[in-house]
């Protein structure tokens, strides 16, 4: 297979995971940060400034387009680096190197902003900033990615244990509007840590604190950081006892079944980000996890921003007018 047909093939969505469109927009807007990193290590490997003209001096194997399809297609599917080379007809090594030039580029350029072209969120202050200013209500929820077992007799062997998937993870943070658009994603942290302790080492307690204008959604998991922040924070009610009235039970019932179809919206943007083969269950370097995990999520908030806004329904009685007698 020629280069030719290879990229043909591979920027169809089902193997990049983004439109054409899309993919054109990423061209234009990773081509130059690449080219600058490339004349940076080749400054620096010389020592002194270049003496020949651009452009001069052996070429790339693998051009800035291909090198960006091959790690699309990498974080779309998972397919190892010797079947994307022997597609392009290349050594292993070329894709490896052009995926470890190309994925901290899409890891840095931060989360989509909804009806907002060109703005970008990159770290916590943005999203509660983002939200102050446009009044939105965020969903938070965590999400948990399996991963290697650490070897034997490492310390910290133990840290990744999750108690509630019985085995070796990786926990982030998901922050999405009420539409299940992505916000952020990040906060990575071992899975034995618990979710609120990794909010308030994070410092999303203390953007709450500073910003008291901003609302919030969480699960059962973050009840702490509600009993906080009662005013601002909303979780789940607690369950009432057995011997409790039958009508405090359907109380209950009907109150968290409210409260879940508030914050239904961040599990779909959790569902979004599991479409990526790397975040079902991720098989590589436990070290390069924080970084492909965001160059996903960058890429679907992409998508998710380029949802129309839906407007809110009013349920206000609308009184019609009465007829003379």
């Amino acid at each position: 297979m020629t280069k030719k047909w290879a990229r043909a093939a591979l920027t169809h969505p089902a193997f990049c995971g983004v439109s054409r469109t899309h993919l054109g927009d990423l061209i234009e807007e990773l081509a130059d940060p690449w080219l600058a990193r490339c004349e940076s290590a080749l400054y620096e490997r010389r020592g002194a400034e270049r003496q020949r003209e651009a452009g001069a001096g052996p070429k790339h194997d693998l051009v800035f387009t291909d090198r960006l399809l091959v790690t699309l297609v990498h974080l779309r599917t998972g397919l190892p680096h010797a079947a994307l080379a022997e597609l392009y007809g290349t050594a292993r090594s070329t894709v490896s190197r052009a995926i470890g030039e190309i994925r901290p580029l899409l890891a840095a350029r931060g989360f989509a902003v909804p009806d907002r072209p060109g703005v970008r969120l990159r770290t916590l202050a943005d999203v509660f900033a983002y939200a102050e200013a446009e009044g939105i209500r965020l969903r938070i929820d965590g999400a948990e990615t399996q991963v290697r077992r650490p070897k034997a007799n490492r310390p910290g062997r133990r840290a990744f244990v999750s108690g509630k998937k019985k085995q070796n993870t990786i926990k982030t943070t998901t922050i999405s509007d009420g539409q299940g658009r992505l916000l952020w994603s990040g906060a990575d942290r071992p899975g034995r840590m618990h979710d609120q302790t990794a909010m308030r080492t994070e410092g999303i307690a203390e953007q709450l604190r500073s910003r008291p204008k901003v609302t919030a959604e969480v699960d059962e998991g973050y009840r702490g950081l509600a009993n906080e922040f009662p005013d601002q924070v909303s979780a789940p009610p607690k369950m009432p006892k057995d011997e409790a009235p039958l009508g405090e039970q359907y109380a209950w019932r009907e109150m968290r079944r409210r409260q879940s179809s508030e914050r239904i919206c961040v599990e779909h943007a959790n569902a979004e980000l599991r479409q990526w083969r790397p975040l079902q269950r991720y098989t590589g370097r436990r070290e390069d996890y924080a970084e492909t995990h965001l160059a996903i999520a960058s890429l679907v908030s992409d998508r998710a921003a380029r949802r129309p806004t839906r407007s809110k329904p009013s349920t206000e009685l609308v009184l019609a007018r009465q007829a003379a007698y």
